[in-house]
């Protein structure tokens, strides 16, 4: 097996971080192992969603800040347009991003308010602005949000 963690950093988060560039092949490789059940026991998917989650809290907890770290290194607008609606159809309706949810039901979550993934998501909405507006600005007719 292979682990990798939903903190930052992570190998999940090395484009981000400025280590290497996410059209990187051995990121890609990495990437490929991160995001997958069979090579991550950390990597959950379930009724409510899928994510990296962390030891910290437990298994099956995907973290909200690793799909916005899958969504800030990708370049693919279908797999950043999937972690959108992941992320907001995740909040157990309070409209925040938590710490970690059940895979099979995003109302069993932990940390009602954490200020990191809250401010990541800020800050994966200004970089889409910024780089894929269609995907975040109402004035380019948005699908997600």
């Amino acid at each position: 097996y292979h682990m990798d963690d939903a903190n930052v950093p992570s190998l999940l988060s090395l484009p981000y971080l400025g280590y290497v560039p996410a059209n990187d092949t051995t990121y890609g490789a990495t990437r490929r192992i991160v995001l997958n059940t069979t090579t991550n026991p950390y990597y959950f998917e379930g009724a409510a969603g899928s994510g990296v989650g962390s030891p910290h809290t437990g298994l099956g907890r995907p973290w909200h800040m690793s799909i916005i770290m899958q969504a800030m290194t990708s370049d693919s607008d279908e797999e950043i347009q999937s972690c959108l609606k992941l992320l907001k159809a995740t909040t157990a309706s309070k409209w925040f991003m938590h710490e970690s949810f059940w895979k099979d039901d995003s109302d069993n979550f932990s940390r009602p308010w954490f200020s990191w993934a809250n401010s990541l998501f800020g800050e994966l909405i200004w970089r889409l602005s910024e780089t894929k507006p269609h995907l975040v600005l109402a004035s380019e007719q948005i699908k997600v949000l």
